[in-house]
């Protein structure tokens, strides 16, 4: 999901759609609370760890 995120970042920069920027951060954002919570030992939807 970070990786996604990153991705829409970098094509929402260079062609300057704003929409895939705002996606791009929402999917950053969310991939690093999901990490933090699995490398932290609290379930992620059913799973032990996340990544």
């Amino acid at each position: 999901m970070i990786a996604l995120g990153v991705i829409l970042l970098v094509i929402g920069f260079v062609t300057g759609i704003s929409i895939l920027w705002t996606i791009g951060i929402i999917l950053v954002v969310v991939g690093a609370v999901l990490w933090i919570l699995g490398s932290m030992g609290h379930a992620v939807a059913g799973r032990r760890h996340y990544w």
